[in-house]
């Protein structure tokens, strides 16, 4: 059954917008290694990264796995673990710069906090510590630019904040927060002048607390630690005069990350599925791209293999068919692309321009930034034909560097055939990108028709035989 398009980025946007951080893109951990051919099964490391697979009924051990592979982190400002800064009367807020951004668009924004945090429990006499994911709702945090009245040159001379000293949100005035501080449980023995930690000592300012702690619904000193940063509160939303455009944050990668899961979820939805299904379907959702994918939990790290060589060893005991599956193998390595700019056209190669409304990218470098070569293009370009979607190519130009995705990381670590793809872009690693509301549908359509056509058109294929 087709997805209606209005559905799907309906979907998306509720998708982005519940999703402020990594930590939010990803569900529960669940660690299930019974496994079962035509069944379905997900697990997640770090609450940031997900493998989510599906068995097909005819699977034995050494055939191939069809994987799209996505990473759920973006450029961001992450709080310092001292996060407390008081200058000039203010309150404000320590933060490191995550990746690749464009800090300038970061100024002048609604900003607030999201991301994970470890709460100490008490109950009966016993202590434990949850995990706990926060959001705040409300704009709490702000990075002003300086008045040009101050600052004559900058239209001229160009906006080059230092991101040390003038990346830094203000959170309160001085004033403010000494006043509306909140007084501790035994406040009323001391005169009521008993006040939450202000200390020096404290890592962070005690306002900040308050507020993280009321959204958690505990109090500011069973907070033992957490992995915040800053998010911008205006929401995704539809737009553009003719609604054809997705204004959102978060779009690299959020956007295959999306696309990629609801394919694999709706190629498998029936038991039907499944049937005929002599392969594994999977989507891998890695952390950390934007800083290098070398951590537990990105690219780098054996998530995949391990989970390839897991599975396959549920159904057989012979460590060799593994590199057998692994040759039987495509990835397809999903990341947003670059899309021609009006404004700036001499920025993409003549013959390499992808366009807004024009399919998934493929992604071409001859010095392998990206891991594509001719068959595995052939087999995603094909998979497009045979489904009547656009599909588009691109090369950079040769005067210019060439960015990289997890697609060459996992095509070297694993051995893995791979096919380097994304959706068409505006403004990326910028806080409010953009993309067109037909290629998440065309992400979508393309992925699913992958899951359900590669192991066919894979035994037509010959090579390396």
């Amino acid at each position: 059954m087709a997805t209606d398009k209005s559905s799907l980025v309906s979907d998306f946007l509720a998708f982005l917008n519940a999703s402020p951080t990594a930590f939010h893109a990803v569900v529960s951990e669940r660690d299930d290694w019974k496994l079962e051919a035509g069944k379905k099964y997900f697990f997640t490391r770090n609450y940031s990264t997900i493998v989510a697979f599906a068995i097909g009924k005819k699977y034995v051990a050494g055939n191939g796995f069809h994987i799209i592979g996505a990473h759920t982190d973006s450029p961001c400002l992450k709080l310092k673990p001292v996060s407390k800064v008081s200058k000039g009367g203010y309150l404000e807020v320590g933060v490191q710069t995550y990746g690749g951004g464009l800090w300038y668009t970061w100024f002048d924004r609604d900003l607030t906090v999201a991301g994970r945090v470890i709460v100490k429990e008490e109950k009966a006499g016993s202590v434990s510590y949850s995990h706990r994911l926060v959001r705040i709702e409300d704009p709490i945090m702000r990075i002003p630019t300086l008045a040009i009245h101050l600052d004559r040159n900058v239209n001229s001379e160009g906006f080059k904040p230092n991101t040390q000293t003038h990346l830094v949100p203000l959170l309160a005035t001085a004033i403010k927060a000494e006043l509306n501080k909140v007084p501790t449980e035994g406040g009323e023995n001391d005169g009521g002048k008993k006040c939450i930690e202000t200390s020096s000592k404290s890592k962070h300012h005690p306002l900040l607390m308050e507020i993280i702690a009321s959204a958690l619904s505990c109090k500011p000193e069973e907070i033992s630690d957490f992995e915040l940063q800053a998010c911008d509160t205006q929401p995704s939303i539809l737009a553009g005069a003719a609604k054809e455009f997705i204004f959102s944050g978060r779009l690299d990668n959020l956007c295959m990350s999306f696309c990629s899961l609801k394919a694999l979820i709706d190629a498998t939805s029936s038991p039907s599925d499944l049937e005929d299904e002599s392969g594994v379907r999977m989507v891998a959702l890695f952390d950390h791209e934007e800083v290098g994918s070398n951590s537990a939990q990105g690219a780098g790290s054996p998530v995949m293999i391990d989970a390839m060589s897991h599975i396959t060893s549920c159904f057989s005991s012979d460590t060799k068919v593994l590199k057998k599956a692994i040759q039987k193998s495509l990835l397809v390595s999903a990341d947003m692309a670059h899309a021609l700019h009006p404004n700036f056209m001499d920025k993409h190669e003549e013959n390499h321009q992808p366009k807004m409304h024009g399919g998934l990218v493929i992604k071409h470098n001859a010095n392998q930034r990206y891991a594509t070569n001719a068959v595995t293009s052939f087999v995603f370009r094909e998979i497009a034909v045979k489904h009547n979607l656009p599909v588009q190519d691109f090369v950079v130009r040769n005067d210019m560097g060439c960015g990289s995705t997890i697609g060459p990381i996992l095509a070297s670590s694993v051995g893995i055939r791979t096919v380097d793809v994304g959706a068409p872009q505006l403004s990326m690693h910028s806080i409010r990108e953009m993309c067109a509301a037909d290629d998440v549908k065309h992400s979508y359509e393309h992925f699913k028709a992958f899951f359900r056509e590669f192991t066919h058109l894979d035994a037509k294929l010959a090579v390396d035989v």
